[in-house]
């Protein structure tokens, strides 16, 4: 299988201007598609749908490095080729996953909102001690060193990115699936908004939201936030109150703002690095605990997230990061990692003699059983019944 990991660089002052120079190739390459997908599409429109239809991303490379590099765009051999070459190919598979209704329409991507990254060509990456060689940029220190792998394989999608903060590389690598021995329990584990998850051996996993380190943060980024708000408040009523403007830029140029753009970004990756270590930590607390099987419940996260009340509730607890990594790390260890009907009343299901309760409401968080009068916590009771799962 393969196994990802994600490590922080130490770039010299000049290897990180090239980093920004090559993240800013890569967003010019993927808006630059979209551009011409586009336009070839409005002109077959305008033509009464005769002629091309769409454009192919072999086409566009080519004519970026026949032409355009040689011609108006010379700064993009500043940086390695397939940093463009993969952008393209990015935008393409974008595409793709929009005609297969996998995802929504591409959209250009923004200077100032867009995650920076680009892709690094895996056959020039050499791994070195506490760093690595890369193309066109020499070599790249690291805060640990990238792992070993066999001589004759390489490493899979290499990408450098920046969070607000460090510059990171992210590769994926091949490794065996560990062969150990697993309990003969079935391990029922539910997630929800009140405890991020109980599992069926009375196990809570609490809510970090609730925390008062997460909700001092939460505070502060209100704070930051109407400072921000009352800046481009305070200049605007300015900026109309003169005939002629005394200033040409757009406001979100200014010095200013671009500071306080940058606390709030800092503010939400903190936020962002709390919640998933955390996830981190839990899931593999659960899947340590090799169980015979993990039976997770089937959840609509997008239909739920159309919930005005509990949106961004949901959107703070990341179950589908919950449930991707549990995924991944059952897989590792060898345990089957089993998933319900999306209609399995797992809630509604009295753990004890099976009654189903189907006037259940959200707000009931004890489960009382009508029939045998069985009372246990809504979660564990869920939980239970997801270990009792059988297959149809």
């Amino acid at each position: 299988m393969l196994k990802a990991i994600k490590i922080r660089l130490l770039p010299t002052p000049e290897q990180e201007t090239l980093f920004w120079k090559s993240a800013g190739t890569a967003r010019w390459a993927y808006n630059y598609y979209i551009a011409e997908k586009e336009k070839v599409y409005q002109k077959y429109l305008a033509n009464g749908k005769t002629g091309i239809k769409s454009i192919s991303e072999g086409a566009v490379r080519k004519y970026i490095n026949n032409v355009l590099k040689k011609t108006t765009h010379t700064w993009l051999k500043e940086v390695g080729s397939n940093v463009m070459k993969q952008a393209v190919k990015d935008a393409d598979k974008a595409y793709q996953r929009y005609f297969k209704g996998i995802s929504n329409k591409p959209k250009f991507k923004s200077k100032h909102k867009s995650k920076p990254s680009f892709y690094v060509n895996y056959e020039s990456l050499k791994r070195m001690h506490n760093g690595f060689c890369g193309e066109k940029m020499g070599f790249v220190k690291t805060t640990k060193p990238l792992p070993k792998i066999k001589a004759d394989k390489k490493y899979s999608n290499p990408r450098i990115t920046h969070d607000g903060k460090y510059w990171y590389i992210s590769i994926s690598y091949e490794v065996q699936e560990q062969t150990c021995e697993l309990t003969d329990r079935s391990l029922g584990v539910d997630i929800g908004l009140k405890e991020l998850a109980v599992c069926s051996d009375k196990t809570f996993y609490k809510n970090i939201n609730k925390t008062k380190r997460v909700k001092r943060l939460e505070k502060r980024l209100k704070c930051e936030q109407r400072r921000l708000s009352r800046m481009f408040l305070n200049n605007t009523k300015g900026y109309n109150k003169q005939k002629k403007p005394i200033w040409i830029r757009p406001l979100k140029e200014c010095r200013n703002i671009q500071e306080q753009n940058a606390i709030i970004k800092k503010l939400y990756k903190k936020l962002t690095d709390i919640r998933t270590n955390y996830i981190h930590q839990t899931t593999s607390k659960i899947v340590k605990t090799k169980p015979a099987r993990i039976v997770m419940e089937t959840l609509n996260i997008s239909g739920m997230m159309k919930n005005r009340h509990l949106s961004k509730a949901l959107q703070k607890q990341k179950l589908h990061e919950f449930i991707r990594q549990m995924k991944y790390k059952s897989q590792f260890y060898g345990i089957p990692f089993i998933q319900t009907d999306r209609f399995y009343p797992s809630s509604k299901t009295c753990s004890c003699c099976g009654h189903v309760k189907s006037d259940l409401k959200l707000s009931d968080r004890i489960y009382r059983c009508s029939e045998c009068g069985f009372v246990l916590d809504r979660d564990l009771n869920a939980s239970i019944n997801l270990a009792n799962y059988q297959l149809v």
